[in-house]
């Protein structure tokens, strides 16, 4: 009698084990799926997250210039020795040497993506790409040189050293405010005035006592 309760015991068991599983594999059956057909995909629905961390570039303006002013702190904080910059001195018309950048050298493949160049920087000029195919057949050309747009010559930034500092807009807010004050201003001395006016006129003459 034992062994037939123990029999429909562990058939009870069993069942209810199946029917947990079926549950679960049910579920996933509608779940949706985020297997990504890579490389079929690439340009159809691939998706990389936009906090990806790939290959550091250097941020260029519509005019196509960066903020890179060689100062040199990424390469001092790089941990791997990644950033190397090359640079030279030009010599200002008043005198002064100002250090601009010739080459920006990364290389990709001693990079930890730790990132600490890009918070590190003071003009924000850096940031990670999320471009990841960065597949290469020789470690040569994993050594990019970021700034791949000609740099301006030593006459060109002699001559920006030189032209004129344009004169910073004023908010129209702000300019609405100083005009506000002028007339405030204007005002108040024309109410003393008018006041000094009166009360002098007030006052008794010698003939009148």
């Amino acid at each position: 009698m034992s062994s037939i309760k123990e029999y429909f015991s562990s058939v009870g068991k069993g069942i209810s084990s199946l029917a947990k599983g079926m549950a679960v594999t049910g579920k996933e059956l509608v779940t949706p799926k985020i297997t990504e057909q890579y490389p079929e995909n690439r340009h159809t629905t691939l998706k990389i997250a936009d906090r990806f961390r790939a290959e550091l570039t250097l941020k260029y303006d519509e005019q196509g210039h960066h903020k890179c002013i060689a100062c040199g702190i990424c390469q001092m904080n790089c941990p791997n020795g990644t950033i190397t910059l090359k640079t030279r001195m030009v010599e200002l018309p008043d005198g002064k040497k100002k250090k601009v950048l010739e080459k920006y050298l990364y290389d990709l493949g001693s990079c930890t993506f730790c990132m600490l160049c890009v918070t590190s920087c003071p003009q924000d000029a850096l940031e990670f790409s999320n471009d990841f195919e960065q597949a290469v057949f020789t470690r040569g050309k994993l050594v990019e040189q970021l700034n791949y747009r000609p740099e301006p010559t030593d006459e060109e930034i002699i001559a920006k050293a030189n032209a004129p500092k344009p004169k910073p807009a004023i908010d129209p807010e702000q300019l609405a405010k100083i005009k506000a004050e002028a007339l405030a201003k204007a005002a108040k001395l024309k109410a003393e005035k008018e006041a000094a006016a009166n009360g002098n006129a007030a006052e008794p003459t010698a003939t009148d006592k």
